[in-house]
């Protein structure tokens, strides 16, 4: 029996490669086919959008799941059609499953009333409690993977947020590579116990890194 069309998601710009790509770039509004190109451009695109959050949510904000999608769209806007909307497709990696997409929006919901009504505006005192929020506001969003594409970078512009709220400078996330890019895997994985010591660690370094950059310039 032929599977019914109406479960079918083929039909969606998500779901389809870019023309010419060999299927490994998605289809995007600026008809790159090459994946080293299109990690350049959007690369690229991160670094502009650094700048224009700082203007864009003040430090007495308190989040939302909406302004996480504008995120994701100003960064991504150009590139993707979708940008800044839910998947509808559902997506794993390594092996690891993420969120179904029909319960992205409900996801959604409780990570805005839970997570980010608890840890924004991001304006604690101590080091450690600034780390906590980013650690949990990080690992609940990657879990929940809401983008067909960009998720964990869209986790780390808002963190950069989180991080700008709370007087601190831009956060540099280059020591995430190579081995600690497997501790990065597992950090999030972690998560799913509720254990955030693994993300923790991580943004403690994050952070340590970020005030050596300054020192040095």
């Amino acid at each position: 029996m032929k599977k019914s069309a109406r479960y079918s998601t083929s039909y969606l710009p998500e779901s389809q490669s870019e023309p010419g790509s060999r299927g490994r770039v998605l289809k995007n509004l600026l008809h790159i086919t090459g994946k080293r190109k299109m990690d350049i451009v959007e690369a690229e695109l991160f670094a502009m959008s650094i700048p224009m959050l700082a203007s864009k949510f003040d430090r007495d904000h308190r989040l939302t799941a909406e302004d996480v999608c504008s995120i994701h769209k100003l960064w991504l806007g150009d590139v993707y059609e979708w940008a800044g909307r839910y998947r509808q497709v559902n997506v794993s990696k390594d092996g690891f499953s993420f969120a179904m997409a029909r319960h992205v929006p409900k996801l959604m919901q409780d990570f805005e009333k839970g997570p980010l009504k608890i840890y924004t505006p991001c304006r604690f005192k101590k080091d450690e409690e600034t780390i906590t929020a980013l650690a949990v506001v990080h690992t609940e969003l990657t879990l929940i993977h809401p983008f067909r594409e960009g998720n964990g970078r869209a986790g780390r512009l808002l963190a950069v947020v989180m991080a700008f709220q709370a007087g601190l400078p831009g956060l540099d996330f280059t020591g995430i590579r190579g081995g600690k890019r497997k501790e990065y895997v597992v950090a999030v994985q972690s998560g799913l116990d509720q254990n955030y010591e693994p993300m923790k660690k991580i943004f403690r370094s994050v952070l340590s890194r970020t005030r050596r950059t300054l020192v040095q310039r």
